[in-house]
């Protein structure tokens, strides 16, 4: 979170600092340095400020060495996506804390063999936080080795909002797909698990959407499989 989003925020309340402090629980003086950026923001503060004023949780703050957890569980991956409110997992009751959607995108592409259910998720993730910061999402990415994964679900979800009145965010999916296929890897991967044996993935070479054949994908996942999408 910037510090110009924490002024932004306090504002749109109509708040006071001295108001906004007492709700932070911080004096008014050291809100004043967080907000001019002469005081860090800590991570805990940082949740408490989105709470305090209902921000997206695309401001939660992420770490700053950030590397994805390659064997996460998918009952925790399955939490992580109820938190961001996915409908597909409303049924879900999860006591763990709320993610950025860039850490919970990046730690489910992370995994080698994920659940459909999981795996079915993630185009809607990019749809519904698709104002998150794509450089970073790309520099991260691209130091796991996960572009072409990003790559392939950013193409599903770029699709599904072709069919939509939403420009704005069926460009900014295009940006991202063009930013990914700078470093396109050549090697081939699956998506969202390896082929069971020779056969699956000889069926997975020859029928696989356009879109898992560029990203290099051995995929068989398309729009019309995804549910809970707009």
């Amino acid at each position: 979170m910037k510090p110009r989003n924490l002024k932004a925020a306090r504002l749109k309340h109509g708040w006071r600092q001295v108001e906004a402090a007492r709700r932070l629980h911080v004096s008014q003086p050291y809100l004043a340095m967080l907000e001019k950026g002469k005081r860090r923001l800590t991570d805990n503060l940082a949740r408490k400020a989105a709470r305090v004023y209902g921000l997206s949780p695309e401001e939660l703050p992420v770490p700053e060495t950030f590397t994805p957890a390659r064997e996460a569980g998918a009952a925790r991956l399955v939490e992580d996506l109820s938190r961001l409110d996915y409908p597909g997992f409303a049924y879900v009751r999860s006591h763990v804390k709320r993610r950025n959607p860039r850490e919970v995108l990046l730690n489910v592409l992370a995994q080698e063999n994920l659940e459909a259910r999981v795996a079915e998720a993630l185009p809607w993730l990019l749809l519904q936080y698709w104002r998150m910061d794509f450089d970073w999402l790309v520099e991260q990415a691209k130091r796991c080795d996960l572009q072409n994964r990003l790559g392939f679900v950013a193409s599903l979800a770029r699709r599904l909002s072709e069919r939509t009145a939403e420009t704005e965010r069926t460009r900014a999916l295009s940006s991202l797909e063009a930013m990914l296929d700078r470093s396109r890897l050549v090697r081939e991967g699956s998506f969202p698990r390896a082929p069971r044996n020779p056969a699956e993935r000889e069926w997975l070479m020859h029928n696989r959407p356009e879109e898992a054949r560029h990203w290099n994908m051995l995929s068989d996942l398309q729009p019309e499989h995804l549910q809970y999408v707009e």
